[in-house]
């Protein structure tokens, strides 16, 4: 947005060009449909400034496009926030490449007692993070700036997520390894996703899923139903080499711990 030449032809108008730019941003933003009270609950007006900071801060730092503004509510905000529909109580999730946060934190205002790690490897992206969650209050949110790849043996969760991330049989390389045994990945995915299914099922199977579909959520909720590959993982999820990269994880944070227990005694073991 051109804020310097909206600004002109206004001779001793004393404007802020940022402060411009996001009331004109706030203007494009649609109002929030009634069934986001249903959806968000207790956490309505805090969904409400989270999709004014994606209207405004999320834009002018090019983590959503101007012509998405308005259709944030109802193509962002709540066909992410529906993904809740799937989770059992006290899971916890992690939404791999979060980006501006979706779906990870329309999720985690849907559902409170959901604990949600928001993985994300850009620093500008998880700056925009953590100022949104410190700004919502977002309690149940953690803020992790890395890949998944470097996260298998650091980081497992009972759910794995991703919008708009990568192909499927890539995320799956990338989320199936975070998961604990009989977890369960689910991929936001639109039109492609029978067809992104039907090409990974070897793939998925080797990364050690068990079961796979393509599945609609927010259906008598939402005028456009979100639709979701889900994938769940059996025993080993992320197949024979993820289960070697935890077991070396598990083997380092052993050593480091009884290396730690060493200095806490003045460094030297007992002898016998």
């Amino acid at each position: 947005m051109d804020t310097e030449n909206a600004a002109a032809g206004r001779p001793g108008a004393d404007v802020d060009p940022a402060a411009e730019g996001r009331a004109t941003e706030l203007d494009q933003l649609s109002e929030a449909p009634a069934v986001a009270r249903e959806v968000f609950g207790e956490r309505y007006d805090a969904a409400v400034r989270y999709t004014e900071l994606l209207a405004t801060a999320g834009v002018q730092r090019g983590l959503i496009g101007p012509r998405e503004v308005p259709r944030l509510w109802d193509r962002h905000v709540l066909n992410c926030a529906v993904l809740a529909e799937l989770l059992p109580a006290g899971t916890t999730l992690c939404d791999v490449g979060s980006g501006a946060g979706l779906p990870g934190i329309p999720v985690a205002l849907a559902r409170p007692d959901v604990s949600v790690t928001l993985l994300e490897p850009l620093l500008r992206r998880t700056t925009f993070l953590e100022e949104v969650v410190r700004e919502l209050g977002l309690d149940n949110v953690t803020v992790l700036r890395g890949r998944a790849e470097e996260m298998v043996g650091k980081l497992a969760v009972d759910v794995v997520t991703a919008r708009a991330v990568a192909p499927l049989d890539r995320l799956a390389g990338w989320g199936m390894p975070l998961l604990r045994p009989h977890g369960q990945m689910l991929a936001l995915k639109g039109d492609s996703a029978e067809q992104e299914l039907a090409e990974s099922r070897a793939g998925l199977a080797k990364l050690g899923a068990v079961e796979w579909s393509v599945i609609a959520v927010g259906e008598g909720t939402l005028e456009t139903s979100t639709r979701v590959i889900q994938v769940k993982a059996g025993e080993s999820p992320g197949g024979v080499k993820a289960a070697t990269r935890r077991a070396k994880a598990a083997r380092a944070g052993r050593t480091a711990s009884v290396r730690n227990g060493e200095r806490g005694r003045g460094g030297r073991r007992r002898s016998r």
